[in-house]
């Protein structure tokens, strides 16, 4: 199984380094949006245009298209921002399952993010069990950190 490891650099992708320990061997690569010291060195990565709210995102989705169709993932995964949702945008249209987890700054309330892509992913984690009230068909499963 490939898998295309979604994140923007800072937190976001601390939470998906954190997650990717748990994964199964596997094959994967990383989509980000800007540079990160912290990813091992021996890692596959894409950087695509930093582009949160603004014309850049329609870029965004060219630029998470043609990564994969060079990768042809099995699976996405995300603790989000930025390319989170143009990615699952482009991996839904390639009928490329989406797995998304809210990070653990969401606590009471689903971040701009998740309540974006509530309806592009098809399975919706959140970290904290207080924030079930709020998304009652997300699924707690614990914390990353």
């Amino acid at each position: 199984m490939k898998v295309a490891l979604v994140s923007s650099v800072g937190g976001h992708l601390t939470e998906l380094l954190e997650l990717v320990k748990a994964l199964p061997d596997c094959e994967r690569f990383w989509v980000i949006n800007d540079e990160s010291p912290v990813l091992p060195p021996d890692e596959r990565a894409y950087r695509i245009a930093h582009a949160e709210r603004d014309p850049l995102v329609l870029w965004n989705l060219f630029e998470v298209a043609a990564v994969f169709a060079r990768e042809r993932p099995d699976l996405m995964l995300s603790t989000g921002a930025g390319p989170a949702v143009p990615a699952a945008v482009v991996a839904r249209l390639a009928g490329i399952p989406v797995v998304y987890v809210e990070p653990t700054s969401a606590v009471t309330a689903l971040t701009l993010t998740g309540r974006l892509m509530r309806p592009l992913a098809q399975r919706f984690f959140v970290q904290w069990r207080s924030l079930t009230r709020a998304a009652p068909w997300a699924r707690y499963e614990g914390g990353l950190l």
